[in-house]
């Protein structure tokens, strides 16, 4: 893992009518993968699109490869992250290799040799199939094999293996794996499914309510003989017990 720090979320608030992310803080290291987990609501996505300039912050800053992010008026530095979410659809009647034509242009560091090899040995898609005839496990596939393919320094994972089969799940976090190690690329893993965690991420970030309730390595939650869901829920129950003693 290297020590280059790939992405720096420094004390970032958003605040909605009914929700407010908290002054969050925390960093991606160039070769690590780091874990986002909470109950749904917790602001996992909210900090997602945050890092994507999809909404703004109302305060903090985020620094991404050393530069702040909110400075990059025509954010060009999203040419150097990869995205993969649970809405893979596309365009449903589109070819495979019509939708990575289109793809490739967007970006300047596209490995096209890297993408045949993805595509063809490691996930054996027919580039002559459309979306819409693809199963969910194959879309998620051909949306990482693209997010993969220009040689991005962070991948964004949100929510992507949700509903997949336990086959499809162990041959992507495998191959996310391999790539943080042997590309040296940061790695942000949104999930529910915390059994993902346990084989692939080297920290985890434990949210609620808009708030960071703690950050630790998995072998910190695994050694205290908790699952991950059990020290979530223990953390959550903490954070109310302190919190009625102040009301």
């Amino acid at each position: 893992m290297g020590n280059n720090i790939t992405l720096d979320v420094k004390k970032v608030c958003k605040k909605y009518d009914d929700f407010k992310l908290n002054s969050i803080s925390f960093d991606v290291k160039a070769g690590e993968i780091v874990g986002i987990i909470g109950p749904n609501g917790a602001g996992k996505t909210t900090t997602i699109k945050l890092i994507l300039k999809i909404i703004e912050s109302d305060s903090g800053e985020i620094d991404f490869l050393g530069k702040n992010i909110m400075e990059d008026e025509k954010s060009s530095y999203k040419g150097k992250i990869g995205y993969v979410g649970e809405n893979t659809d596309f365009f449903l009647n589109q070819k495979l290799k019509n939708i990575k034509r289109v793809y490739k242009g967007y970006y300047r560091e596209w490995d096209e040799s890297y993408y045949q090899y993805l595509i063809k040995t490691v996930f054996e898609l027919n580039e002559e199939l459309k979306i819409k005839e693809l199963s969910k496990g194959m879309r998620v596939k051909f949306s990482l094999t693209l997010a993969l393919s220009h040689n991005p320094k962070l991948l964004i994972m949100d929510e992507p293996t949700s509903g997949l089969d336990p086959i499809v799940r162990g041959k992507i976090l495998k191959l996310l794996k391999e790539h943080a190690r042997d590309r040296d690329i940061a790695i942000i893993f949104s999930s529910h499914i915390t059994e993902d965690m346990n084989k692939i991420a080297d920290r985890l970030i434990f949210v609620n309510r808009g708030e960071i309730l703690q950050i630790c390595t998995v072998k910190n939650v695994l050694d205290k003989k908790y699952s991950i869901d059990e020290y979530l829920e223990m953390l959550i129950k903490n954070k109310e017990r302190g919190n009625e003693k102040y009301n």
